[in-house]
């Protein structure tokens, strides 16, 4: 057997295990490892070496087939089902040539075989073989080490992030303190149902005197946490709680408050989000008052879906002219309509959520949907109203996520409720 001098790459295998009955066999293997720099432990049995791997971490094992008691395979499968921190590499010694056997041999666990009588420079070829080998397992050991690491600092922060989102909905959800509120000759009920944790549309409703409430429904551009902090800053705008800091109201001679024309609202909010705010966000809107004794409902479309009016005899159509997105084009203008009420006419602000709700037949529900909806629910008032009509809209989207925030709001008017 001729001498090899040879250097490996030390690191990745370091300490190498002989086991052979024949001492004189494991005395020439250990000759070549040793000058090759590997740290060799011997073992004269395959009882003897598994004691020893249990003991000592051991990167490679070169051991004989043929053993008296435990033989070569008898270990290498006991060797593969020790618990390691690391893989190690097998190499059998053997004089068997037939494929059956070395298929035996690599079933039962063998990473390599070596044909006695073993020449040195064959021996030093299957160990960095196997350097190779344990290297990339090393490599690929350290790196889904690094992954795990990485995702459970990545689950962490998304825990921490979650409880903060729930928070952040509990605080969205408190902006609309009221859902229903009953005016005597008309009542309002709202809808919110973000499609995450928090979304970006809000409605709500606030007193303006003793004739006339305001109602709105807006939703900002995109999803998540900048729409939700947005509707956060615009309902702060349009807060019934706070009447001086409405931009809805306008204060009349001898004290109390009036509406200022929708119309007027929606172009002072356009050029604060353009000039004030520097933010690429934007909102479609409908804003508008109810007038108690006239029965007329003033309002200004900013590209907000149409609202239908449902009449008495349950008769539902469209009404708007569209409009202009508030916080996108400088200068826009916009205009109110008007539209009047008689007894039982009752009027729906719906969100895009819902008029692009998902029909599960690759198209939307749209206003034509929207509207066999509501005709369906004619006998249906206030939130009772808005119960069944989700569980419809869930049928419609099969029962999946919305992939939309869902806003309404929904204003009915009867004299004779209050008779």
């Amino acid at each position: 057997m001729a001498y090899i001098q040879a250097v490996p790459e030390r690191g990745v295998v370091n300490t190498v295990l002989v086991v052979d009955d024949s001492r004189a066999q494991r005395r020439i293997l250990s000759s070549y490892l040793g000058r090759w720099g590997y740290v060799v432990r011997e073992a004269g049995s395959g009882a003897e070496a598994l004691e020893l791997c249990q003991r000592e971490p051991i990167d490679l094992v070169v051991s004989d087939w043929m053993m008296p008691g435990m033989s070569g395979l008898d270990f290498c499968r006991a060797f593969r089902a020790l618990e390691r921190e690391h893989y190690g590499y097998f190499i059998l010694l053997t004089s068997k040539s037939e494929k059956a056997e070395i298929a035996q041999g690599l079933d039962t666990g063998a990473d390599d075989f070596l044909t006695k009588p073993v020449a040195g420079d064959e021996l030093l070829a299957r160990i960095r073989a196997g350097e190779r080998i344990l290297r990339m397992e090393r490599e690929l050991t350290e790196k889904n080490r690094l992954v795990s690491s990485t995702l459970k600092e990545i689950s962490e922060l998304y825990d921490s992030l979650d409880r903060d989102l729930i928070e952040a909905r509990k605080l969205q959800q408190s902006l609309v303190r009221e859902r229903a509120h009953d005016f005597g000759a008309a009542q309002v009920a709202l809808l919110l149902r973000p499609s995450g944790h928090v979304g970006g549309d809000l409605v709500g409703f606030f007193p303006i005197n003793a004739d006339q409430f305001g109602v709105f429904a807006l939703d900002v551009s995109g999803h998540g946490i900048a729409s939700a902090l947005m509707t956060a800053r615009l309902a702060a705008y349009l807060t019934g709680s706070t009447p001086e800091q409405n931009l809805a109201l306008r204060r009349v001679p001898g004290g109390g408050y009036a509406p200022e024309a929708p119309s007027r609202v929606a172009a002072r909010l356009n050029r604060l989000m353009l000039e004030e705010m520097e933010t690429d966000l934007y909102f479609t809107m409908i804003l508008g008052y109810f007038d108690l004794r006239s029965a007329e409902f003033v309002m200004v479309q900013c590209g907000h879906p149409h609202p239908l009016v449902q009449r008495a005899g349950g008769e539902v159509t469209y009404f708007g002219e569209g409009g202009l997105p508030v916080g996108l084009i400088p200068g826009a203008q916009y205009a109110d309509m008007r539209i009047s009420l008689r007894d039982g006419d009752r009027i729906l602000i719906c969100s895009d959520g819902i008029t692009e709700c998902p029909d599960g037949a690759d198209g939307m529900l749209g206003e034509t949907g929207v509207a066999e909806l509501v005709a369906k629910l004619s006998g249906e008032r206030g939130s009772a109203f808005f119960d069944t009509f989700l569980w419809d809209l869930n049928d419609v989207n099969r029962d999946r996520d919305f992939p939309d925030d869902i806003s309404a709001v929904l204003l009915e008017f009867d004299r004779h409720k209050t008779r």
